[in-house]
């Protein structure tokens, strides 16, 4: 994957300047400027193996994986290979931009929690599209505030169909925790059902971030400062059930024999106000949802 994103920017830019890192983060600039817009995305995905037979499908309206053998679903690793297309297309768009993908996100973002920071000191924001559905906007992680009041209103986010919402663990949490000094949010980018063999994509809500996303760069020209602080806010969330699940189910899938007790642990830096008997009930029921899937596959 890395070297066919490196292939791909200097086959169709090839003004753009690009650094890999020894964890094999990506780190692109096209253009000189004193601030620069930045997009980015993380290059892992769940879905590491594939059978050979697997093909991505297209229709008018979504985009989903097959395999013949199987007869069955194969998750395409929309998460997050529709952020790493949104930050292609943008690339190449703008004349002054950077962009950042980073490796290992899946599993507990260590790409971004080991990159040289320097890179983002000319920023003046960071979008991530890693969000799936189609109108969630990421100003809150866990508590820690993403962005300025200001950063929220130039964005003009209800134009496309947002909504503020808090998010989950992605790689613009662990720069802010790093001490990251600028706005950032996460985006959905039409990617549903993520991390299981059914995931798809909605191209029209994919263009429809695309087209936010180009609004913000296009709009957006000053430097939103803002520094790490964190603000526990539950007035986002009617159901934190669906808050812990998505974390939890990847925490499994990824490391199987992780114990309730170990979750706890993982949890307790991020969501320290999370209700025990919630977050118990969240961990039974994805175990029991990845052991169903692993046997459907079994079965096929």
């Amino acid at each position: 994957m890395i070297r066919f994103i490196v292939y791909w920017i200097k086959t169709n830019v090839k003004e753009a300047r690009i650094k890999v890192d020894t964890m094999g983060n990506i780190f692109v600039t096209k253009g000189n400027a004193e601030t620069y817009p930045c997009v980015v995305a993380h290059i892992d995905e769940v879905h590491s193996k594939k059978p050979k037979d697997f093909k991505v499908i297209e229709t008018s309206e979504i985009l989903f994986g097959w395999s013949s053998g199987a007869k069955d679903f194969i998750g395409i690793g929309a998460d997050d290979k529709s952020g790493v297309w949104l930050s292609l297309v943008s690339l190449k768009k703008y004349d002054n931009i950077k962009v950042a993908l980073f490796v290992s996100e899946e599993v507990g973002c260590i790409g971004s929690s080991k990159c040289d920071l320097s890179f983002f000191t000319d920023c003046r924001y960071i979008l991530q599209c890693d969000r799936r559905g189609s109108d969630d906007f990421i100003t809150h992680i866990g508590g820690t505030e993403l962005c300025s009041k200001e950063f929220i209103a130039a964005t003009g986010f209800e134009n496309y169909g947002y909504h503020q919402e808090m998010g989950m663990m992605t790689d613009v949490l662990t720069l802010k925790e790093r001490g990251l000094e600028v706005s950032c949010c996460n985006i959905s980018c039409g990617y549903y059902e993520p991390h299981t063999s059914r995931e798809f994509t909605v191209k029209s809500d994919l263009l429809n971030c695309l087209h936010f996303v180009e609004h913000i760069i296009d709009t957006c020209n000053e430097v939103y400062p803002h520094k790490y602080q964190y603000t526990w806010n539950t007035g986002f969330y009617d159901d934190l059930y669906d808050f812990y699940y998505d974390d939890v189910y990847t925490l499994l899938t990824n490391h199987p024999d992780l114990t309730f007790e170990e979750i706890c642990g993982a949890f307790k830096d991020y969501y320290p106000q999370a209700n025990l008997q919630e977050l118990e009930m969240t961990y039974e029921m994805a175990k029991q949802d990845i052991e169903y899937w692993k046997s459907k596959d079994y079965e096929n």
